[in-house]
């Protein structure tokens, strides 16, 4: 079973949040949705700009708490060079 490591953004270099899943398009609609109370839906984090595939559930964990330890701008860094305009690729996993 895949698991995902991805990043959601407000808008382009605004509020982040960085989590895991084993079913990342359901996880980013729960977001997008506002479904569950929390970070995502008080700050509008609801973009997807940034995921990682692991197929392994211990490699996905280590590195979203990697992630969580990195600066904010080594976040933004991370996400430019695979999403320089920032686009949300929910549509795009959806499809």
């Amino acid at each position: 079973m895949p698991y995902d490591v991805y990043m959601l953004a407000s808008r382009p270099r605004g509020t982040l949040y960085t989590g895991v899943t084993g079913d990342l398009v359901r996880r980013v609609w729960e977001h997008r949705s506002g479904a569950v109370p929390g970070f995502t839906r008080r700050y509008d984090v609801r973009r997807l700009v940034w995921f990682e595939v692991f197929g392994d559930v211990t490699a996905a964990i280590q590195r979203e708490k990697t992630l969580k330890h990195w600066l904010r701008a080594w976040k933004i860094a991370l996400i430019e060079r695979a999403n320089p305009t920032w686009r949300d690729l929910y549509e795009e996993i959806a499809a």
